[in-house]
């Protein structure tokens, strides 16, 4: 295994053990979570590798194969930068739980292409330290250290479902996550059973949320809640009343999400039926909210979602926080190759750089693997 060897290269022995995270493709259920809504994610087959030893004191140690070089070293937190502040912060939220650490990354989670490698790092380091220090923690609770991490430390007020996936998915299964109970099902996703993909199509627009767009939507959100006198905006029961009291970006905002949180629910009941087949309009109707109502698609994530479903797929939508990052389309076999080249075509007739594809499969959430 690539990381143990680095871990060994670097530190000269071998790590105490070894976890793996995955990202998440978020079959529906955007900017939901926030707002104490529904998500539907599955965890994807890539992700993040962790080989960690404690250490007695507080120094840090960090190595990752996608930044080569010495291993970084920190005396303290504050000395962390760039993809180390999320590795640190999960060691911030531990406190004297878990102090110093070498750590050794290897990740193949695309990065910026809305697939959470973020939370997909979070996780595996959080749940290694989990085991080593015999913290006994839940993964759930794993997920809600690793948000606090990316919330309080890294300054990205990011919701659970990023984190709650790469935890606590199985394979073979959508999670179906109400984030503010924390309640949890599986939601079987078998889509070749009804000779269905799900492509993953990334737009190699990469993002960084934590600028100041995705902070802005939640403020709105937090803003239109306070005025509607609820706690969140999951707790609106009369949309048509609620947005008679709201105006402009705050009206907007609260269309998209009432009304996905909708979608969330009756997509889970389609697959609960096994009518897999009819989710595509779901599909389509959460794109066209997220760029209408919620504002966070792009030019490449339209036209992405308008070649695929001309190429002839069932549905589909942008993925993830937007602004850039992967749309999914819901496919059937015998059109993959119609619709890469749909998306494909169109990318080049608008001078866009050429999508990636990827299929994306519902993979095991966080696991020891040595």
């Amino acid at each position: 295994m690539r990381v143990v060897e680095a871990f060994r290269a670097a530190y000269g022995a071998s790590p105490a053990t070894v976890w793996h995270a995955p990202g998440r493709v978020n079959l529906i259920g955007e900017h939901t979570d926030y707002n104490d809504g529904f998500v539907l994610p599955f965890a994807v087959p890539w992700g993040v590798t962790a080989a960690v030893t404690p250490r007695a004191d507080r120094t840090v140690r960090l190595l990752s194969l996608q930044s080569p070089g010495e291993p970084v070293t920190m005396e303290t937190h504050e000395e962390s930068r760039g993809w180390t502040r999320y590795v640190v912060g999960v060691l911030e939220m531990l406190g004297d739980r878990a102090a110093g650490a070498d750590i050794a990354i290897d990740g193949d989670v695309p990065q910026g292409a809305g697939l959470s490698s973020s939370a997909a790092l979070e996780v595996s380091v959080a749940s290694a330290l989990n085991e080593l220090h015999e913290l006994g923690m839940t993964p759930m609770e794993l997920a809600l250290l690793s948000q606090r991490a990316e919330n309080d430390f890294v300054g990205m007020p990011c919701g659970i479902m990023d984190q709650g996936a790469s935890a606590l998915s199985r394979e073979g299964h959508a999670l179906f996550l109400d984030c503010r109970s924390l309640g949890s099902r599986d939601i079987p996703l078998d889509l070749a059973a009804h000779g269905l993909s799900m492509l993953i199509i990334d737009t190699q627009v990469h993002h960084e949320h934590a600028g100041g767009e995705y902070a802005k939507r939640r403020a709105e959100c937090e803003s239109a809640a306070r005025k509607l006198g609820v706690p969140a905006l999951r707790d609106v029961t009369d949309l048509a009343e609620a947005l008679g009291r709201l105006q402009g970006t705050e009206r907007r905002r609260t269309m998209h999400v009432v009304t996905e949180n909708h979608r969330v629910e009756a997509l889970v009941g389609l697959l609960r039926a096994g009518a897999v087949t009819e989710i595509g309009a779901l599909l389509n109707a959460s794109h066209l909210s997220l760029r209408d109502q919620y504002e966070v698609s792009s030019p490449e994530l339209d036209v992405a979602v308008e070649a695929a479903l001309r190429g002839g797929a069932r549905g589909a939508r942008m993925t993830g926080g937007g602004f850039g990052g992967s749309a999914i389309a819901l496919v059937p076999e015998d059109r993959l190759d119609r619709v890469r080249e749909s998306v494909s075509s169109a990318y080049a007739e608008h001078g866009f750089q050429a999508p990636r594809f990827m299929p994306a499969t519902p993979a095991a959430g966080a696991h020891r693997v040595a």
